[in-house]
């Protein structure tokens, strides 16, 4: 049973059609044999190669490279590798190519088997190569001084942050001393006129006393808001000192105080259930001042002020209504935070932009929460509510 074999080339046509230059010399370089794939590659005809050395074919650089490096190892180790030759093309360009050869000893001599190889592909490689190395050195380099900026930029940052934040405690520590000390002239101030209004005076020394009663009155609350501020912004906290009070009585008392001190406004106490809370009443008291003070600096004081008093089962509610515009929706975000305050209303009685900060921080420190409604109907409520101990 016999297999078909396929058909191969001849050994000519393997020879003269091989994927590179093939090329048979003597010792000394004369050509005897070269294929049509070096002949093509040289620009000659491969009749007209025999005869010729093969090292009149190289540059003049080439020569001195064939004389001084590749012929001598050719003798000596009997073969190269991978050597890069320039040769002469026929019409006088340069051609780039690799070699490989060894020695063979026949009886008729040693003859020197040459395959060459172009680099054209290889160099176009090495060359995109080169340049995709280039282009990631040089991207390396920028990341790096990308990097080293961000570093610097990180470094500045954290200096000016740490400098800022000192500068911020300092700026803090001095309102609160400052504050602190304006307490003694200030209750000295009112203590004065307190004495000078129990005497008998003219309506315009008694209406003068009554401005400065209620100056001092106002620059006592905006110190104890900057005082507040200052502990909240530390770390410290609201100080509490909370104990069981009648959550109505304590209300109702802070009212009528109030209404000494905002005399053009009408305020209006309600009560809703019964019971006592666990609450510091100075705190809770400090709250619907500030309330009630927002409420106559933006509410319409054609309408009365609602302070609401609500003791539920699980919670103590006060609330401070007012019927002024509605608050914008730009505000409601940033409502409590200090420094923070709504459109001028024609009134002095706004301290600096504290008082719903604090009324915050307060209700934080009783773990209750403060909320806001605002609606052009039913007016402006502002609600803390406290957890019941």
């Amino acid at each position: 049973m016999s297999t078909d074999q396929p058909l191969l080339p001849d050994n000519q046509m393997l020879f003269d059609e091989a994927p590179c230059g093939l090329v048979v010399t003597k010792e000394d370089g004369t050509i005897l044999r070269s294929n049509q794939t070096f002949s093509h590659s040289i620009g000659l005809d491969a009749q007209a190669l025999i005869g010729r050395r093969f090292q009149d074919l190289l540059t003049m650089g080439g020569r001195i490279f064939h004389q001084t490096h590749w012929s001598p190892l050719m003798q000596m180790q009997g073969s190269v590798a991978e050597v890069k030759l320039d040769l002469v093309h026929h019409d006088k360009h340069i051609v780039t190519m690799l070699l490989n050869g060894v020695r063979r000893e026949h009886a008729s001599g040693a003859f020197y088997e040459l395959a060459l190889f172009g680099t054209k592909d290889r160099d176009k490689y090495e060359r995109e190569l080169l340049n995709a190395r280039k282009v990631a050195e040089d991207l390396l380099r920028e990341k790096t001084a990308a990097e080293s900026a961000l570093r610097q930029a990180q470094a500045e940052l954290k200096s000016a942050y740490e400098e800022a934040q000192l500068r911020a405690s300092l700026a803090e520590q001095m309102v609160a001393i400052v504050s602190h000390d304006l307490k003694n002239p200030l209750t000295a101030i009112k203590m004065a006129s307190g004495i000078l209004a129990r005497e008998e005076r003219t309506t315009r020394e008694s209406k003068m006393l009554g401005h400065i009663s209620q100056s001092v009155n106002r620059a006592e609350r905006m110190i104890a808001d900057l005082l507040d501020l200052a502990l909240a912004r530390v770390g410290q906290g609201i100080t509490l000192s909370p104990s069981t009070v009648d959550l109505h009585a304590f209300v109702g008392a802070s009212v009528d105080e109030l209404r000494m001190t905002f005399p053009e406004a009408t305020l209006v106490h309600q009560t809703v259930g019964t019971g006592n809370a666990w609450l510091d009443a100075d705190r809770v008291q400090q709250i619907i001042g500030n309330l009630v003070a927002n409420s106559v600096a933006y509410g319409d004081l054609q309408q009365p002020i609602t302070i609401t008093s609500r003791v539920e089962q699980d919670h103590a509610v006060v609330s401070v209504k007012n019927q002024g515009p509605v608050i914008p929706d730009s505000l409601m975000g940033v409502l409590f935070e200090p420094m923070i305050r709504g459109a001028k209303t024609g009134t002095d009685s706004r301290s600096v932009g504290l008082g719903l900060f604090i009324v915050r921080e307060i209700v934080r420190a009783h773990n209750g929460v403060v909320s806001v409604n605002s609606m052009p109907e039913s007016g402006t409520t502002f609600t803390a509510t406290f957890p019941m101990v």
